[in-house]
């Protein structure tokens, strides 16, 4: 049995008291670690005492890593899991004639590398595959590699003891490869030299080693998608709002076939542009064309503004068509391609500051046949060219949203330069799940129903997704991130999932997610909590699947700068300076969702968009009875506690003031003498802009739903389901104005609450410095110094909110918590 050489248990003593800070972080390190004050997140009480130098490894001392290794300080949350990594680099001078392939077997557990045959397999066939054992699993004391020829042959072999196996403790550089000859059994039963090699590395080490996400775990035997099962590390894609300002085409040259339909129609030709990006399509309002004047060429404004949502690197490019659209009759339209300009995004210029502003540009359009629409009529004539004026830049100082903002885990804009540094680190510790319910059924092979578990969670552009334990309703992880925290009044996103792809189906299922938000967690504070994982279930309604266990912990970089936070906007001065309309946020939303999970679906293994979607609360917008009648709830709630608030503020100015009642009515009265010159004239009309009735207010469809019988009497499923999607868009906007106004009144009621700690002692603190000027000061000067204020000349206004208003819009409410 050959010697593992290179043991390192002397020197691993030596490391582990050598290891400066920054080197106490060798996992983490790589995936953002903090750039400062790496020192705060020191092991607390893991002082344990070294084990002399004769003493066994970790895979089989009994709790311990060997000679006094222990896991670096950034594993100090998750429980210790100690494997042993086998490397199979590659091999030469084998003597097969068929397929080969390498086996490493460890008692009853075994894994196997992909193979070679023919040329290469005779050759030098390379592998450069990690496999990682679990001491959990495993319980032998040999491990044993085969090289294979075929199923049924074996070109050679090497056995190893276990316990003479290294110890490595990150952040030691990788374990270096060795040739060890491979050995058969000979004709009298001894083991013979076959003349074979094989490059292998072998060692003991835990989760924290990089070669443990890619690792073949022994837990994936018989796993055909293995490499889905594997932990990863994700990055959203640099987002980017694309603003284009379609201003005005000259030359244009309306075909003679619009321009022929439209004379004998009597119509106008109505010529517009859309922008196309990707998949996403926006179109400016039309410009009319007389039918006379459309043989000449012609110049058409616009002066409107497209929005969309683009990310790096700028694949695809945006294209510009310029349509002319007539009307022959018969419920039909015509829609002739009279050009377009293809515009790669490198073009345009990346602006960071709102005060720059930003020069048109002329672009040519070149001439282009007709493209098909669904439900149109069209001829094959040819449109001209002409030249088309454009306003278009990439904003970097916007912070491009992909979920909702109550639910935001950033908000920082998307240009670098415009960062602030990291106040706080968060370290999540994921570590096992309890009592799943079970996802597979029973195929009838004896096994019990089981779930093959795995971990997402996300803030800030970083996703990470633990490895999937199969057929386990009680999955360990035991694996921890960390993250940049930039903002402490932000949410972290954990979901747990079935890894549905290995049973071969096409969307994992659900299983639940958590919501934590930061600013509701104490500084320096190691939180150790199971969470519920509740789902709505359309058969069985609310159902509980298990609990998560999770261990955080959110560090102070800088406390100074985390109270000032509170002051501040939570999004970049450009939402405030030049802000999007709720329809547009909500478009670029849905933009930015499908970017991500678009993106994140081509890594390996793909975040798939299933998950992308649950993750980022896709459904949000969406009506719901049940979120419906919760906001309803919660105002209710609110407005009961703000009547008995009322009443006691009623009787204590009753108690303590004579004049309130009596500026009450004198307020009610001069309004009314000051309305008296603006009294109406004559009686009131029926108003159809009151009513949306007027040009553009309403559709036949509206109308002829509007006097429709109830129930229907309409026999098309399609117009109801028609009607039924466009109610469920309407009372999906009332029902978030309705859970806005909620979330106003419990911000107010967090306050005092304690929720998040740290704004309810700044609140506490300013409510005693105002309660001491106020007892000092006259009230005159009080009321003075107030209507200066709110009078003050607009040049002293600024076009940002108030600290106040930031402050409150910082305070957490229960939507966290709503599923």
């Amino acid at each position: 049995m050959p010697s593992l050489a290179g043991d390192s248990r002397a020197n691993a003593h030596r490391h582990n008291h050598n290891l400066s800070p920054v080197m106490a972080y060798p996992y983490i390190f790589r995936a953002q670690a903090p750039p400062v004050r790496v020192e705060d997140h020191k092991v607390v009480g893991n002082d344990a005492a070294p084990v002399p130098h004769g003493s066994r490894s970790g895979w089989l001392g009994g709790g311990v890593l060997g000679s006094g290794e222990r896991l670096a300080s950034a594993y100090d949350l998750v429980e210790t899991m100690r494997y042993l990594y086998v490397r199979v680099v590659k091999a030469r001078g084998l003597p097969v004639t068929g397929v080969c392939y390498v086996e490493a077997r460890v008692g009853n557990r075994r894994g196997a590398t992909r193979r070679f045959e023919g040329k290469v397999a005779k050759a030098n066939p390379e592998w450069d595959q990690v496999f990682a054992f679990s001491r959990e699993c495993v319980h032998a004391t040999t491990l044993e590699v085969f090289v294979r020829d075929g199923e049924d042959a074996m070109a050679g072999s090497v056995a190893f003891d276990i316990a003479e196996a290294p110890v490595r403790v990150p952040p030691d550089s990788p374990l270096a490869p060795q040739w060890y000859r491979l050995e058969a059994t000979g004709g009298g039963g001894g083991m013979v030299v076959t003349g074979g090699e094989v490059m292998l590395a072998v060692w003991v080490g835990t989760q924290a080693d990089e070669a443990f996400p890619d690792a073949w775990h022994a837990s994936d035997a018989g796993v055909a998608a293995a490499q889905s099962t594997r932990s990863k590390v994700y990055v959203t894609p640099k987002l980017w709002y694309l603003r284009i300002s379609v201003l005005e085409a000259h030359d244009v040259m309306v075909p003679a076939g619009a321009a022929a339909i439209a004379c004998r129609g009597r119509q106008h030709v109505e010529v517009f542009a859309k922008v196309q990006v990707g998949g996403m399509v926006l179109r400016t309002r039309p410009c009319r064309c007389a039918a006379a004047g459309a043989r000449t060429p012609a110049s058409f404004t616009w002066n409107e503004e497209l929005v969309f949502t683009v990310a790096e690197p700028f694949d695809e490019p945006a294209v510009l068509i310029v349509e002319a659209r007539v009307h022959p009759g018969n419920n039909k339209h015509e829609v002739i391609i009279i050009g377009r300009a293809v515009l790669p995004l490198a073009l345009f210029e990346k602006r960071l500051d709102a005060r720059r502003h930003v020069q048109p540009q002329w672009f040519s359009l070149e001439p282009f046949g007709r493209s098909p629409e669904p439900a149109a009529f069209f001829s094959f004539a040819a449109g001209g060219g002409g030249r088309v004026r454009l306003r278009a830049c990439l904003e970097g100082a916007y912070h491009v949203m992909e979920e909702p903002a109550v639910y935001a885990s950033d908000a920082r804009p998307t240009a670098r330069q415009l960062w602030r540094p990291p106040v706080a680190v968060l370290e999540v510790g994921v570590l096992a799940a309890q009592e799943l319910t079970p996802m597979k059924t029973d195929a009838g092979d004896g096994r019990s129903a089981t779930t093959d578990a795995y971990c997402v969670a996300k803030y800030g552009n970083k996703w990470v997704r633990t490895r999937t334990v199969t057929d386990s309703c009680s999955p360990k992880w035991n694996e921890q991130y960390t993250w940049e925290v930039y903002d402490p009044c932000t949410v972290l996103t954990l979901a747990v999932l079935h890894n549905a792809h290995l049973a071969g189906d096409k969307r994992d299922q659900r299983i639940g997610k958590i919501r934590i938000r930061l600013s509701t967690l104490e500084m320096d504070r190691v939180y150790t909590t199971a969470h519920p994982l509740l789902v709505l279930d359309p058969s069985s309604g609310l159902r509980k699947n298990g609990e998560l266990r999770l261990a955080l912990r959110l560090t102070c970089l800088s406390l100074a700068g985390v109270v000032r936070l509170y002051g501040k906007p939570f999004f970049p001065n450009m939402h405030y300076a030049h802000p999007f309309t709720a329809a547009q946020m909500e478009t670029l939303r849905r933009q930015a969702m499908g970017v991500v999970a678009a993106r994140l679906g081509r890594s390996e293994p793909p975040l798939r968009r299933e998950v992308v979607e649950y993750m980022l609360d896709a459904g949000s917008h969406a009506w719901s009875i049940r979120r419906s009648k919760a906001n309803f709830l919660r105002v209710t709630a609110l407005l009961a506690g703000a009547a008995a608030t009322a009443r006691q503020l009623l009787a204590g100015a009753a108690a303590g003031g004579r004049l309130i009642l009596p500026a009450v009515f004198l307020y009610m009265a001069g309004a009314g003498l000051w309305n008296y010159r603006r009294r109406p004239r004559r009686p009131a009309n029926m108003d159809a802009r009151l009513s949306c009735a007027g040009e553009g207010g309403i559709t036949t469809d509206e109308l002829d739903e509007e006097q429709d019988t109830f129930p229907t009497s309409r026999p098309s499923n399609a117009v109801v389901r028609v009607r039924y999607d466009r109610l469920r868009s309407v009372a999906g906007r009332i029902q978030a104005v309705v859970g806005d106004v909620a979330t106003v009144g419990e911000r107010v009621r967090s306050l005092l609450a304690w929720r998040d700690t740290r704004a309810t002692a700044i609140f506490t603190a300013f409510c005693l410095a105002a309660a001491v000027v106020l007892y000092v000061t006259p009230m005159r000067a009080v009321a003075l110094f107030a209507g200066l204020y709110v009078l003050r000349h607009p040049r002293f206004r600024s076009h940002m909110p108030s600290a106040a208003g930031n402050f409150f819009k910082r305070l957490p409410s229960r939507a966290d918590t709503m599923l």
